[in-house]
């Protein structure tokens, strides 16, 4: 059975809450009382860890994550001994190396090779076991023409390079590391890859906070997802970061339900101007370019749309979306009487207004004959081709001439969700082929 490196009990961690009445006085007085958190009332304290208990086996790669503020860096602080648990305990085996804020030791007035020496023997490193290891740090850091230089003239890549350079060649027993990967350019980002790799390689333990889900599923032994101060799933990376993506679709789901209510219930306020036959588009109220409107309503309302819904594979209304899904936006409509003259239409916007993709019936050479009373009209999208964003639509019935009987600019928001972060709008089908003299292979570690 292998060795337990990290091992969390009950961990809770209770912060004061700051107002404008002071609490204490003094230090003095605040020590007298015998607490600076027990006594409080309960509105007056807020708890960031609840209960949180795990363990991590010497030698395993352990993954964190979580929404902001859900508490994650809050115990990677009590792991690495920065903060104390208010209740519960903490129990680290080996040297610890924290990059938790890197370069925190740094001093500005000094050159980088001397704060180099002084952090490092911050890290618990001699001054022989620095001076040996110092030009691969430099190197690791990419800094060899600024080392002399005060730190103060460094940009902020480059201060965070020097501090990840060192702390990462302290050659812990455990790593410890929260959002570390943003100190440089691409290739550093490799690096810094290629090194995690080489700790795993070597039976290292690294406990790694992080919102990169696909760092997770990649690096991770283990995972534990933590919401809003209580330890949720945890386990298998692949689960626990997919049980993950399902509640923050849920949250997003009602976040941008509420949105469009809003955003409908304004719509549905505004007066509605009466058509004139001799100006039937200036009257219906529809702007000069629609593709240029800002979201809102127009029309004569004598066809009406009562309802506006998109409808995933599930065969339920959603807002959110996986890439390639099939999604149904269906049209309830409301005829006042019967009409011979009309054409449904669908306009689909990024959230920048950018036109993605615009037809109605009559563009598809569909006659319309007759609409009476209420009716539904779908639109099935086979296959939503589009890259993960934020996505407005557009709902319309109309003459075939463009005269609105009702439209809908942009009143409905979803969100298109995938796990290829690839760029643009449109994801075509497509697939990648090579000569013999070319070989790739699946990205691993």
């Amino acid at each position: 059975m292998s060795s337990i490196a990290i091992d969390a009990r009950d961990v809770t961690k209770v912060y004061r809450k700051f107002a404008h009445r002071k609490q204490f006085a003094t230090i003095k007085s605040a020590l007298l009382s015998g607490s600076l958190v027990r006594d409080l009332r309960p509105e007056e304290t807020f708890a960031a860890l609840k209960g949180i208990s795990f363990q991590v086996p010497a030698g395993c790669t352990y993954g964190i994550i979580g929404r902001n503020g859900s508490g994650k860096s809050t115990m990677l602080k009590c792991v690495a001994g920065i903060s104390r648990p208010t209740t519960g305990s903490v129990t680290v085996t080996g040297r610890v190396s924290a990059l938790i804020e890197l370069g925190a030791g740094f001093h500005p007035e000094i050159s980088g090779r001397e704060n180099v020496f002084i952090n490092g023997i911050m890290l618990g490193l001699t001054r022989k076991e620095i001076a040996r290891r110092f030009d691969e740090i430099v190197e690791f850091a990419e800094l060899e023409d600024f080392i002399d230089a005060p730190v103060k003239t460094y940009s902020s890549g480059m201060y965070m390079r020097l501090g990840f350079a060192v702390a990462i060649h302290v050659n812990p027993d455990v790593l410890l590391i929260d959002e570390v990967l943003a100190v440089g350019d691409e290739g550093f980002t490799h690096k810094c890859l290629d090194k995690f790799g080489e700790f795993r390689r070597r039976g290292k333990t690294v406990l790694l906070v992080t919102h990169s889900l696909a760092l997770v599923e990649r690096f991770c032994d283990e995972a534990l997802w933590i919401d809003g101060g209580l330890a949720g799933a945890h386990g298998d990376p692949r689960r626990v970061v997919g049980a993950y993506i399902t509640d923050v679709e849920k949250r997003e789901e009602r976040a941008l339900a509420a949105a469009d209510a809003t955003a409908q219930e304004h719509a549905a306020s505004e007066p509605v101007d009466q058509p004139a036959i001799s100006d039937p588009v200036a009257a219906a109220g529809a702007p000069d370019d629609g593709f240029k409107a800002s979201e809102g309503r127009w029309g004569s309302r004598d066809v009406e749309i009562t309802g506006v819904s998109l409808i995933g594979e599930d065969g339920q209304p959603g807002h959110v979306f996986h890439s390639g899904e099939v999604v149904t936006i269906e049209l309830s409509v409301t005829a006042k009487h019967p009409v011979t003259d009309f054409a449904f239409g669908i306009g689909l916007f990024s959230a920048d207004g950018i036109c993605c993709y615009g037809t109605n019936t009559d563009i598809a050479d569909l006659k319309s004959v007759e609409l009476t009373g209420r009716g539904t009209a779908r639109f099935v999208i086979e296959s939503l081709d589009l890259v993960e964003g934020t996505y407005k639509l557009d709902a319309a019935v109309h003459k075939r001439d463009g005269f609105a009987y009702d439209y809908h600019r942009q009143l409905y928001t979803f969100r298109v969700k995938s796990r290829t972060k690839d760029v643009g709008i449109y994801r075509p089908r497509h697939r990648w082929e090579f000569s013999p003299s070319v070989r790739l292979s699946p990205r691993g570690l």
